[in-house]
């Protein structure tokens, strides 16, 4: 009878504590656990990828760059790309409806397999020709893009380009 009150007690009491993740936990005023405190040693000059790059952290409970494999930051403004390659773990990659023009920040995430850049300002795509496991890539949408050359690409499995370089 006594084990039972006991596992009824500690039972629910224990799958607290484990929902509390975020939280330190003492016994006897000791820290007997801590979490690895959220990741934010990065910098990035545009206000819209700092704050894209913020809402993942928290969401993933990111604590290391490279634990950040996906990043979905449509429609959120982005212009600059500068500092992205601190998450070197990225394996998908969306921008889609921002006003990104440089890709060379892009170059150096040799992890990225999918990457969606549609409806941007882009003009250079020389910068993607280099990334080894990229299998999918969306450039739709931009009507400056300087159109790859032929087998620039051939390593992409499915290459989604503007009208104009179809």
């Amino acid at each position: 009878m006594l084990h039972r009150l006991v596992y009824c007690i500690l039972g629910p009491a224990f799958i607290l504590l484990c929902a509390c993740q975020g939280y330190d936990f003492k016994v006897n005023d000791k820290i007997v656990y801590a979490p690895n405190p959220l990741f934010s040693n990065f910098t990035v000059a545009d206000p819209g990828l700092y704050n894209c790059l913020k809402q993942a952290i928290n969401d993933g409970v990111v604590s290391e760059p490279e634990q950040l494999t996906t990043l979905d930051c449509s429609f959120a403004g982005i212009e600059s790309l500068d500092g992205l390659s601190t998450f070197t773990g990225l394996t998908a990659l969306r921008l889609s409806a921002n006003k990104v023009r440089n890709l060379v920040e892009i170059s150096n995430i040799v992890t990225l397999q999918e990457l969606y850049l549609d409806d941007n300002q882009i003009i250079d795509p020389v910068p993607l020709y280099e990334l080894p496991a990229l299998s999918k890539l969306d450039l739709s949408g931009n009507p400056a893009l300087q159109c790859p050359k032929p087998g620039s690409l051939a390593h992409v499995a499915t290459v989604i380009l503007p009208q104009h370089c179809r």
